[in-house]
């Protein structure tokens, strides 16, 4: 299983540099999403395989038949149902998945847990939950919050504790692709940003837990001031519903265990996937800009041994 995981990284990596497309799906998630939608005897495949993901990688069609009590023909239409050709195309995708995410999981800290086992806790854990939300981010919703960054007169952050230092990187970021934007951490400022704001401007509000009363109240200020508001929170909470473009960021995280540092990280990397789309559509007028600025920040550093 280690073996092709790597394979499986390796050939991702390989394609990616190539400029060639690797599309990343997720079937678990693709089960999950269309159950409700399957016939009777079609969700009693799909339950024995939530159930069982992990031994029906060794398990023949007529097993799994077997097991979740239904005939072959409906195994197969189980498989074509949420989206892939057979049985056996279904079972190679499924090891794939489990082969690059088997092995991270959240964790919980022992009293006698030593430096190592943190280190192998804390990146295991964080590396699943990134793949995991990739594997849940919607393109087309990423798209069109590309295209309204890139065309917006202002583009401002909002965020409160960890995600204030999103909000700070963020616009760092857009800052260097000279786009007019700023980030605000403090209520009072957030509620004035708001409301100076116009049609022509973006908020981009992010949120590890998405029910923060003072971001939606700032974010409630914005929409009646025209403007685009983008979310970066989990799905199904009360600022991913309130925006006009919601991100969903969806990281389990036990809260009294530790610091939450995945979803974090999760949102860094979002809000680095939108910086390089506004990059790629301002990539003519950035070219020379990028020059001069990074030619002029080498004089801020020291190359002496």
């Amino acid at each position: 299983m280690v073996v092709n995981s790597l394979y499986f990284l390796l050939y991702c990596g390989l394609n990616r540099a190539k400029g060639i497309r690797v599309e990343s799906h997720n079937p678990i998630n693709k089960i999950k999403e269309h159950r409700e939608a399957l016939r009777k005897s079609e969700r009693k495949v799909a339950d024995f395989i939530l159930d069982n993901s992990a031994a029906l990688i060794n398990m023949r069609i007529v097993d799994v038949a077997s097991k979740a009590q239904v005939s072959e023909p409906t195994v197969l239409r189980f498989c074509r149902a949420i989206g892939y050709d057979g049985f056996q195309s279904f079972k190679l995708q499924l090891a794939q998945h489990l082969g690059a995410n088997g092995s991270y999981s959240q964790f919980s800290v022992d009293d006698n847990d030593t430096a190592s086992d943190l280190c192998n806790k804390v990146f295991d854990s964080t590396i699943g939950s990134l793949l995991t939300v990739r594997d849940q981010l919607d393109s087309t919703i990423l798209e069109t919050a590309i295209h309204k960054l890139s065309h917006a007169g202002r583009v401002e952050f909002y965020g409160f504790g960890a995600s204030g230092s999103v909000a700070a990187d963020a616009q760092h970021k857009f800052f260097r692709l000279q786009v007019s934007t700023a980030a605000y951490t403090d209520p009072h400022i957030q509620l004035m940003s708001a409301i100076s704001l116009s049609e022509k401007d973006v908020v981009v509000a992010i949120s590890q837990s998405g029910r923060t009363k003072a971001l939606i109240q700032s974010v409630n200020l914005a929409l009646e001031a025209g403007a685009t508001v983008i979310g970066l929170a989990p799905a199904g909470t009360p600022l991913s519903e309130l925006c006009s473009i919601a991100i969903h960021v969806n990281v389990e995280e036990d809260q009294h265990e530790f610091t939450p540092v995945s979803s974090r990280i999760a949102h860094l990397l979002v809000i680095d996937v939108l910086a390089m789309g506004v990059a790629r559509f301002r990539k003519t007028m950035l070219k020379d800009h990028l020059k001069r600025m990074n030619k002029n920040l080498r004089t801020l550093r020291t190359y002496k041994s």
